[in-house]
């Protein structure tokens, strides 16, 4: 049984995927509900949402054209609790395949480095699923603070606003999971 339930439709411009609910989020029921979480308030910020949404209302988020998912669907904790059987690539792949959204947005580089099996950096990667663009986030936890940076999120609404990303025509497709 899932923690929480995706919120996911066809065409999305964005989807979050994070690694796991973390366990404030669980309790209270919410996507990025944790306390010290910078998801919500930089959503506002960078121009993704209109106003600043508070965690409970997470289920309207696809009027924004946004969605949710995480890549380890049964489990709630930290990165830290949760080990490489916790997670679903394939699960994963096959969301985003049947769903189609422009941009597959990855809330952590733990989430996006077990879904393509590689280390990453921040910004938009190589691999796609499908017509599916992969961009990696620094994490909006209050517990990755020491990592935090808007900058990718800032280019994360400047690819929404334009037309579907596409991946460079020289860059290599990965074999992904």
């Amino acid at each position: 049984m899932n923690v929480l339930r995706d919120l996911l439709a066809p065409d999305l411009a964005v989807v979050f995927c994070g690694t796991a609910v973390g366990t404030a989020s669980a309790r209270r029921r919410a996507y990025y509900a944790g306390p010290g979480n910078a998801f919500w308030p930089t959503l506002f910020a960078v121009g993704l949402t209109p106003r600043r949404l508070q965690p409970e209302e997470y289920e309207c988020i696809t009027e924004y054209g946004l969605g949710f998912t995480d890549l380890a669907k049964t489990v709630a904790g930290s990165d830290r609790s949760l080990s490489a059987e916790h997670f679903d690539p394939g699960g994963l792949r096959a969301k985003i395949q049947k769903y189609r959204p422009h941009v597959l947005a990855f809330t952590s580089k733990r989430a996006a480095e077990e879904y393509v099996g590689h280390p990453v950096d921040y910004g938009l990667l190589p691999e796609t699923i499908g017509e599916t663009a992969l961009f990696v986030l620094p994490s909006p936890s209050g517990a990755a603070r020491r990592y935090w940076c808007d900058k990718p999120w800032r280019e994360l609404a400047h690819l929404r606003g334009a037309a579907k990303p596409r991946v460079a025509p020289d860059a290599p497709q990965a074999a992904l999971r």
